[in-house]
């Protein structure tokens, strides 16, 4: 099921240079002799559970009204009720609870975990869609089963958002490029295009691999946060080289260029963003990863690292690290994790891909504030006791 060389013929630093944010790419065959990474009623199980993350979009709804969105947990009399065309069900984060839909995301590597959001599968009943729109992020498409006609527009285009719809759809979709993808073709959008998938000749399965991209104010409301614990509430705006004024209800430009200043200082001060930025991308958008609270004690989970068993990553956990001047942090599920420059091994170790072996974890459990981390990591879920090996 994976693909080596999703992109083909396109290298990675190709790709990026001239795809990535730029342009779409179909890539016909990218996953060769691709099954579906679960069946319809596997997905359709998914929605039925509380925590899952789920909706039902239909062309036209209950009462005949066009574009009817229903979000999960749904019933199976939910399912049952559902016409035979013109609908689609589209379940997010698969890849946290279906181990062969997060191996899809392997051969995107060579992008920044931490830009990953997750893969959303949709099955679509024939004629089944969301409509045309818009995304504010990367994605890609891939078949994993039946057809699927996409057709797109230029970015910029589609109109406004018609107005009393449960979904959102563009008001003036006027495509320029249509392809029907088959199973293991994979189409690459980057944001703000036009498009419109629909089913073909019958079901189909799509999954989607999507990447997060916070918004300016995302971005404005953590620095804030931010700033606003680390100020002196007491801190006023200091004036001690002023100069007699000619006018005095001018505001000259010495005086935007300090206020300039001193906001730059408390809020994009170079030690402290990489703290609330890798906290802010590593954050968990949709529920997060079990209760810290009912977790093991840290004897229990001493005894769990000290007995050798390898450890696997909670599936729902998001990991990255960095080395801001203070040193490494590692971050996990929005928390920073400060650690001495000996061990920064781990960081990269724990938010990478290889497996958590007991001789790549070892070395680690000798530096006291490794050993520390490691415990904390079993205690809050994110580092999780490998069941198979248990098996074994």
């Amino acid at each position: 099921m994976r693909a080596k060389k999703p992109l083909a013929g396109t290298s990675p630093a190709q790709f990026l240079r001239e795809y990535w944010q730029k342009k779409p790419l179909l890539v016909r065959g990218a996953f060769p002799r691709l099954r579906p990474p679960l069946e319809p009623e596997e997905l359709a199980g998914l929605a039925l559970e509380e925590e899952v993350n789920s909706r039902i979009v239909r062309q036209h709804g209950p009462h005949g009204e066009p574009w009817h969105a229903a979000h999960g947990p749904f019933t199976e009399d939910d399912f049952a009720s559902l016409p035979e065309t013109g609908w689609t069900l589209l379940v997010q984060e698969v890849n946290h609870h279906v181990p062969k839909v997060a191996d899809l995301l392997t051969p995107f590597s060579f992008l920044p975990a931490w830009r990953l959001d997750d893969v959303m599968v949709s099955y679509a009943a024939e004629g089944g869609g969301v409509g045309p729109h818009t995304d504010s992020y990367d994605v890609f498409l891939i078949q994993a089963q039946g057809r699927r006609r996409w057709r797109i527009a230029p970015a910029g285009t589609g109109g406004e958002l018609v107005d009393g719809l449960d979904v959102q759809i563009l008001s003036d979709f006027q495509p320029t490029e249509e392809w029907v993808l088959e199973p293991g073709d994979m189409l690459y959008l980057p944001p703000g295009v036009p498009h419109d998938g629909e089913a073909v000749d019958g079901p189909c399965m799509t999954c989607s691999v999507g990447f997060r991209a916070p918004s300016v104010l995302d971005l404005l409301g953590c620095a804030l946060t931010d700033a606003a614990r680390r100020i002196n509430p007491e801190a006023r705006y200091t004036d001690p080289d002023l100069t007699p004024q000619k006018h005095p209800g001018w505001i000259g430009p010495e005086a935007v260029d300090k206020a300039r200043r001193i906001l730059e200082q408390a809020i994009l001060d170079p030690d402290t963003i990489t703290g609330w930025f890798g906290q802010l991308m590593t954050e968990p958008r949709r529920g997060s990863p079990p209760d810290p609270e009912l977790g093991p004690a840290p004897e229990e989970a001493a005894a769990l690292l000290d007995s050798g068993q390898r450890l696997i990553r909670h599936p729902a956990s998001r990991w990255a690290w960095s080395e801001p001047p203070g040193g490494p942090v590692l971050f996990v599920d929005g928390t920073a994790y400060p650690l001495p420059h000996r061990a920064l091994g781990l960081a990269t170790l724990l938010s990478g891909k290889d497996d958590l072996t007991r001789n790549a974890v070892l070395p680690f459990e000798r530096v006291p504030e490794a050993r520390a981390l490691l415990i904390d990591l079993i205690r809050t879920g994110a580092l999780l006791p490998d069941e198979e090996e248990e098996d074994e």
